[in-house]
């Protein structure tokens, strides 16, 4: 990443952050998540849809992305979506010139 420019670094960020929300069985966590609610992980198995094993590793592919918060209550952990989950998600999608400049008239 040497010499990598501030945008170019941006993008991979976005890029990142917008791969982790591509998968369908992440982007069902997110959405059941999406009401703020703090849930257990138990609570989450069957909107996975998947094994326990692959229902983990999406979830720390959500942490590490940000886009979860998850906080151990004995041998349960539970999980909320990041607070600010929409405005990161709006900044890393691309913005047109054409976009942009109907955003400012709107204002």
């Amino acid at each position: 990443m040497a010499g990598q420019t501030f945008l170019e670094a941006d993008s991979v960020a976005a890029a990142y952050l917008l791969g982790a929300v591509a998968n369908p069985v992440r982007w069902r966590l997110l959405v059941f998540l999406a009401d703020g609610v703090t849930r257990c992980v138990c609570e989450l198995q069957p909107i996975a849809g998947v094994t326990t094993g692959l229902l983990s590793y999406h979830l720390r592919v959500l942490r590490e992305a940000g886009l979860v918060r998850a906080v151990r209550r004995g041998t349960w952990v539970d999980y909320t979506v990041a607070s600010d989950l929409p405005e990161r998600l709006h900044r890393a999608l691309p913005v047109t010139e054409h976009a942009a400049l109907g955003e400012e008239a709107a204002r």
